[in-house]
């Protein structure tokens, strides 16, 4: 039996079929939440690299602040490079979907070969044949708009990806501007602490004081010495950290400058809880529940079958005569419908109604849990700059006085000078959570707070 083969009746009609797809590149991209939107995010190229490239990046010198090392990580970080090739993959997607199927051309050659008349080539027959696919039911138009919902999905990724890098940034910069913060107070300490071990080796030399407490402040002198060398190498992991995120595996600069102390008051939950919506993990869900309409309704198309129709030219070797073809197929849905197909994408559509409800109340949850540290962490840094610190301050000031013209004795000095660097050390330690909060918060809202 031969085998059919569905093709067009003419090169015209063909023509016409087939057209030409068109896509426009750059739609999958999402507007730019207002966190870092002043920041230049560089996109892929239209032409992809068919190797790895080098890597382009200029590593900073010197001093370096969180808008130099923000604008770094935006143009450098491989995991937002990732997630931007993405986006290039889903308007490809897009464009190749949108394409309309090539036509199949079959020649077929019979009636030779045999035996007797049809021993040879004398009976041949000869027929070229031209056929496509005809989509009734607009399966391939609504594939195209699928593929578009995608790679908007996947531009919700990027941007997504985009503000973790941002937060990750500012975050990892505290840690740098804290740790230094923590190197300088350590330095002042063992500077107090060098003095205060002259000072007794003089008394101890002058036979004023017992040698005991010299060994005292001998102690204190080594430890801090070493309190220091180990915030060194704190200060050092964090720059590594910070210099990572923009892809540098040896980083080069050698400090950063930035605000530290707290910003103006913070707004009230409620505030914060009203810009919610700009979070992408619940702006994206416009998109997804389109996506998972748009599937239902691809999946109901399908119950139409695909038109198939073909056509060419037969010869007749033995009497030279020529005869067309025409041929039509298409599949009877007695049996499969794609019932099962429409109802998984309407089950998948009310399973999006529910993912949505929960990623609002996850991004709430992460919103108050945020909001309670960086209101806890305002507390205690208005707490430790208005009231302890500046007691800590005058107590040691007043102790050190007493000590110097014999009022107080060494253990007294000592324990006010501990007192005071461990609360200045609070201080510090406090104002890096406030920041990170800070930057917590300002990813959830998707906006400065300042």
């Amino acid at each position: 039996m031969r085998q059919k083969t569905i093709m067009p009746v003419g090169l015209t009609l063909l023509i016409l079929l087939i057209g030409c797809g068109t896509h426009q590149i750059d739609q999958a991209w999402q507007e730019v939440r207002p966190l870092g939107r002043d920041l230049t995010t560089s996109k892929p190229p239209i032409d992809p690299p068919t190797v790895e490239e080098p890597s382009q990046l200029e590593k900073p010198m010197g001093t370096i602040n969180l808008r130099q090392a923000l604008a770094l990580a935006l143009t450098h970080n491989p995991n937002l490079k990732a997630f931007a090739w993405a986006v290039r993959a889903g308007e490809a997607k897009t464009l190749q979907v949108g394409l309309r199927l090539n036509p199949e051309l079959e020649t077929e050659i019979e009636e030779f070969g045999g035996s007797g008349d049809l021993s040879g080539f004398s009976a041949i027959e000869t027929t070229v044949q031209l056929g496509v696919s005809i989509d009734l039911g607009g399966v391939r138009g609504k594939q195209k708009q699928i593929a578009a919902l995608e790679a908007e999905l996947a531009g919700w990724d990027y941007e997504t990806a985009r503000l973790d890098v941002l937060t990750q940034v500012n975050q990892a910069f505290i840690d740098v501007l804290a740790a230094q913060e923590v190197v300088a107070l350590n330095e002042e300490l063992v500077r107090l602490a060098e003095q205060v071990f002259n000072t007794a080796k003089a008394q101890v030399e002058a036979g004023k004081v017992s040698p005991v407490q010299r060994m005292r402040t001998q102690v204190e002198l080594a430890n801090s010495r070493i309190a220091l060398e180990a915030s060194k190498r704190e200060l050092e992991g964090a720059r590594f950290v910070l210099a990572l995120i923009w892809g540098s595996k040896s980083p080069v600069f050698e400090q950063v400058e930035g605000q530290f102390e707290m910003a103006k008051p913070i707004p009230t939950v409620e505030q914060l809880a009203n810009r919610i919506s700009q979070n992408p993990n619940i702006a994206r869900w416009t998109v997804e529940i389109a996506h998972r309409r748009a599937a239902i309704q691809l999946e109901r198309l399908k119950r139409v079958p695909d038109l198939s129709i073909g056509g060419g030219m037969k010869h007749l070797n033995e009497s030279d005569d020529v005869a067309f073809i025409f041929g039509v197929s298409l599949p009877l849905p007695l049996f499969d419908r794609n019932q099962g197909a429409i109802r998984e994408a309407e089950y998948n559509l009310a399973k999006a109604f529910e993912e949505r409800k929960s990623s609002e109340i996850a991004v709430c949850t992460a919103l108050a849990t945020a909001y309670g540290k960086l209101s806890a962490a305002a507390s205690t840094v208005s707490s430790l700059k208005d009231k302890v610190l500046p007691s800590a301050q005058s107590t040691f000031d007043a102790v050190t006085e007493g000590y110097r013209i014999g009022k107080f004795d060494f253990l007294e000095m000592l324990d006010a000078q501990r007192t005071l660097f461990d609360v200045r050390g609070s201080y510090i330690d406090a104002l890096a959570k406030y920041h990170k909060a800070v930057a917590e918060v300002e990813w959830l809202v998707g906006e400065p707070l300042r």
